[in-house]
């Protein structure tokens, strides 16, 4: 627990200070880095996907995982599951591009690091 924790602490406060470097309003990233296998697998981006698809998993009734910065089994199979809900079975590749990186931006807007503003969006591909 006491790790857990502290990873999460590490995290946030990673985060914070990159969004801190980010002046003005959020933008979209087209140029931010793919996350997943074989892509980034650690970091502020994919804290902030495992944080927005916990969002999602929250609203839908289903178990969160953790949101530690390191993409493992439980956020490859996280996104999986949000990709064939909201993509389609056949968009289920495990890979935050651009199409799942906007969906996952608008899951839902109460949370400052969603939305169109939201601190987490320079760190995710999206389409625009």
């Amino acid at each position: 627990m006491n790790r857990t924790l502290r990873r999460g602490l590490v995290a946030t406060g990673a985060l914070l200070l990159s969004t801190a470097a980010v002046a003005g309003t959020a933008q979209a990233s087209t140029t931010a880095p793919y996350l997943g296998y074989g892509r980034t697998t650690s970091g502020t981006g994919v804290w902030c996907v495992q944080h927005l698809v916990n969002n999602w998993l929250h609203l839908s009734g289903q178990p969160t995982i953790d949101q530690d910065s390191q993409w493992g089994p439980k956020t490859d199979a996280a996104v999986r599951t949000f990709q064939a809900s909201v993509l389609g079975s056949s968009q289920a590749d495990g890979i935050v591009g651009p199409q799942t990186g906007t969906r996952l931006l608008n899951v839902d807007w109460n949370d400052p690091y969603s939305g169109p503003t939201g601190s987490c969006r320079p760190f995710i591909p999206t389409t625009s």
